[in-house]
């Protein structure tokens, strides 16, 4: 044996047979005697046939806040013992709880030491427990509990009954063993790191709605409970005095605002049918409009007399066994069927058919006057993109003539009526209008995922584009009524912010508002009010009421107090530079709780998916303060082809897919380790989920700067996404603009991964699910065969029965989970986490 194979094999041994140092508890929260009485004893013995025992108080409930706010904290002596004074009563219960923070995967044992009874709770659920009871410290027995903790913060909790009767006063140890060299504390302080649990649990915003006098909101949430219960309920209250007015978990909690009256309604089963019912927030009456309305979606007119119904018919279907397809979207669920509007007149309970035929309508908007009814159609035209195209009707609901806007026209979005009816706002791409609104270098093709906003004169057709000199992208907008101004949220490089447009000046002026990412909004029909949610880098939803008078926010509800309670978060820090092309490339940094500069620390890089920015929300399917709180450094960007910067650098990502945005993050994570010594340059991962995904697999292809990388529902090869995935073609017209496999073969196959799978190197994880409509398995499958079949360093995760995101609950943990333990086996060269999970197979 040589001695370079010798000191190999030493460190080897030396790292089996090394075990880590017992964790002691010095310090434990006390709360307690809280006396107890034993039950009178009216039989000897109970339903099932047992007689009472002392042990039997054990099981006494009692609320573990007792501890957890309590402020007395006990002190362990040097041999590791906390001692209470014996008990004066003839029994009570005594509560001791610590917890045990991991910064990584560990398996061990916690034994407890004492010689009374016990019961032992981890994160609220019993997980062992002593009913002996001895006579001294020195003849304590024990009681061992197994734990497999994630790198989370536990809590432990010890109920003990305590006794007069007792030979020894209440007397404990608790030692922590295991035989992994993890970094485990034992401690009081409630202070955690962010995890999943704090995404996944607790209070949420679903909907926000101010009545039109702005005097009263309604206020939905939703709650999800540990497990993955959640409940939905609404409140309607008064925002300027916070005054409550309405709780309801019930049918009520579907409640909206009429358009004008300031009532509330909702749907209910009555005796008749359907009910239509109305309350008055300030008295909560009731009054029922109509007690046999049709089932369907519908919206009320503004002067509240009729509704316009969406009424959806079913397609012709074909048999089960053998199908002819009639075009690519004949295989999405329900693309066959059609809807339909009609008018319900709730002073006869006329329900009328408006416009028939085989195409299905939509409705856009209703006239402030009630009178005229703007729906629009969408026609099939699959030899150019973007593959459809749409018309607008405007119809009298009167006369029940109609008037054509446009037809047959491309990348419109949709339109709504000016206060006035006179004039429209319209949704659309750049391109719309012939291309009136395009902003972009030439040779350049638009990226239609551009939001944009145009105004068109009803009188004479003119068509005058809003945005476009605007750099954010919209995403969407409403024409006040009462001060005839356009509101809208918008994608602002990595922020979502409001704005607000004069429609005669055209002159955006933003929204001061203290978030960074506004979610919700809604505007009061009648009052100067604004109210809108939303969160920030480092907190999460906040609930705001904004006078557009003063300009002046305040804030009405605060939901990331609790969400957030005792979690500490790292800095998250912007950092910027200059690409090879000479444009500026945003992005920023998030740093680990506790942060220390003198550390190297591996680090994951995450970038966009679709085209969207990697926006500064708090909480999200991939939120940066999560890896940061495993202990990684987090570098996210910006780079080109990502909306909200711009026309011209939205449109690098059309026709390009890879070619400069990867140079891009090559060049920006090489960068960013030079001007960062903190970071560990051999330890970095990337990250990427749908067109993130597909910049994972091809970063692999270009570089060998990632040590792991992780690709989630990504694409593979260009042309099987094309014609696979149910908007595959469709995204393509976007991406892939006027570029098809017969007349572009060199971008389907040389900028896929697959074609290139051959030049990785880099440990590469692929997740799916395996009900993705969007981008098919598949796509996983052919880049796992064919890493395997080049002896690459390769896994390949299913998740069953999950489309294009992990949204069931257990499921989304283990998918979570998954990519945690990938990155600590190959940046942190901790495999234990990975290894339980997925351990090795001889098949």
């Amino acid at each position: 044996m040589n001695k370079k194979t010798f000191f190999s094999t030493l460190l080897l041994l030396l790292h089996i047979f090394s075990y880590a140092e017992d964790i002691k508890v010095i310090h434990y929260r006390h709360a307690g005697p809280i006396e107890i009485k034993k039950p009178i004893l009216a039989d000897s013995l109970n339903i099932n046939g047992q007689k009472f025992e002392i042990k039997d108080l054990l099981k006494t409930n009692l609320s573990f806040s007792l501890v957890s706010e309590s402020e007395q904290i006990l002190t362990a002596d040097t041999a590791g013992y906390i001692a209470l004074p014996a008990s004066e009563q003839s029994f009570d219960l005594h509560l001791f709880s610590f917890y045990l923070n991991t910064n990584q995967y560990v398996k061990g044992t916690l034994e407890i030491f004492s010689p009374g009874m016990f019961e032992i709770y981890v994160n609220g659920k019993k997980e062992g427990s002593k009913t002996t009871r001895e006579e001294s410290i020195e003849k304590s027995g024990s009681t061992s509990i197994n734990l497999k903790m994630e790198p989370y913060r536990y809590e432990i909790i010890i109920k003990y009954l305590a006794s007069k009767e007792d030979n020894c006063p209440p007397v404990l140890k608790t030692i922590f063993k295991t035989k992994e060299n993890a970094h485990i504390v034992a401690t009081t302080n409630p202070e955690k790191n962010y995890s999943l649990y704090n995404i996944l649990n607790g209070i949420n915003f679903r909907d926000i709605s101010l009545s039109p006098n702005g005097k009263y909101a309604i206020i939905k949430y939703i709650e999800t409970f540990p497990g993955g219960k959640s409940v939905s309920y609404t409140d309607v209250m008064e925002p300027a005095s916070g005054h409550l007015l309405m709780h309801q978990t019930g049918e009520v909690k579907n409640v909206s605002w009429m358009p004008s009256s300031n009532l509330l309604y909702y749907t209910r089963q009555g005796m008749k049918g359907k009910e239509l019912v109305t309350i008055n927030p300030e008295n909560m009456e009731e009054n029922v409009l109509s007690e046999n309305l049709p089932e369907g979606y519908f919206r009320f007119s503004p002067d509240e007399t009729f509704l316009i119904f969406s009424i959806q018919e079913e397609g012709p279907k074909e048999k089960k066994d053998i199908m002819r397809v009639i075009e690519p979207d004949d295989r999405q669920p329900g693309w066959r069927n059609r809807t339909f509007l009609y008018r319900y007149d709730l002073k006869n309970g006329l329900f009328e058919q408006l416009i028939f035929g085989h195409t299905s309508t939509y409705l856009n908007d209703i006239s402030t006057d009630s009178q005229y009814l703007l729906f629009s159609t969408s026609q099939r035209e699959l030899t150019s993109r973007p593959f459809s195209r749409g018309s607008l009707y405007q119809l009298n609901l009167q006369t029940m003539v109609i008037d054509t806007i446009w037809e047959n026209q491309k990348f419109l979005y949709g339109a709504q009526f000016s206060p006035d009816a006179k004039q429209l706002l319209v949704q659309a791409a750049a391109e719309a209008f012939d291309g009136i609104g395009l902003n972009i270098n030439e040779g350049q093709q638009s990226n239609s995922y551009d939001g944009q906003l145009f105004i068109m004169n009803l009188a004479n057709k003119k068509v005058t584009p809003l945005t476009k000199d605007f750099d954010p992208a919209i995403v969407n907008a409403t024409w006040n009524k009462f001060d005839n101004q356009i509101y809208f949220t918008a994608e602002d490089k990595d922020y979502q912010h409001i704005f607000r447009c004069n429609p005669s000046s055209g002159k955006i002026t933003p929204i001061n508002t203290p978030e960074e990412v506004v979610s919700g909004t809604s505007l009061a029909e009648n009052a100067p009010i604004l109210m809108y949610y939303g969160q920030s880098v480092s907190n999460a939803n906040r609930l705001y009421l904004y006078n557009l008078k003063t300009n002046k926010s305040h804030i009405l509800e605060d939901l990331s107090t609790e969400r957030l309670k005792n979690v500490i978060l790292g800095e998250v820090h912007d950092w910027n530079f200059v690409s090879d092309q000479g444009t500026t490339i945003t992005g920023r940094y998030y740093l680990p709780p506790h942060f220390d500069s003198a550390k190297k620390y591996p680090m994951i890089v995450y970038y966009y998916g679709g085209t969207s920015p990697t926006n500064r929300m708090l909480e999200s399917r991939y939120s940066m303060h999560l890896y940061a709180a495993l202990g990684y450094v987090v570098y996210t960007l910006n780079p080109s082809g990502t909306t909200g910067f711009g026309q011209e650098f939205a449109a690098r990502h059309v026709n390009a897919w890879g070619k400069i945005t990867a140079d891009e993050i090559i060049k920006g994570t090489k960068l960013f380790c030079k001007e960062h010594t903190f970071v560990n340059p051999n330890k970095i991962g990337c990250i990427g989920a749908s067109y993130g995904g597909f910049m994972t697999q091809y970063l692999q292809t270009r570089t060998d700067l990632f040590a792991a990388a992780v690709s989630h529902a990504g694409i593979s090869s260009i042309a099987s996404y094309w014609g696979e995935g149910y908007w595959g073609y469709s995204y393509s017209q976007a991406a892939s603009a006027n570029s098809y496999p017969w007349n572009n073969p060199e971008l389907y196959t040389k900028q896929s991964p697959l074609y290139n799978a051959d030049k990785i190197k880099t440990p590469l994880l692929l997740l799916h699910g395996n009900a993705d409509t969007n981008v098919p398995i598949g796509e996983s499958i052919q880049m796992f065969t064919a890493l395997k079949l080049l002896g690459k360093t390769v896994e390949f995760i299913q998740v069953d029965g999950e489309n294009h995101g992990i949204t069931n609950y257990d499921k989304r943990i283990a998918w979570n989970n998954t990519i945690f333990a990938w990155f600590a086996k190959w940046l942190k060269n901790e495999p234990e986490w990975w290894n339980e999970l997925y351990p090795e197979r001889n098949l």
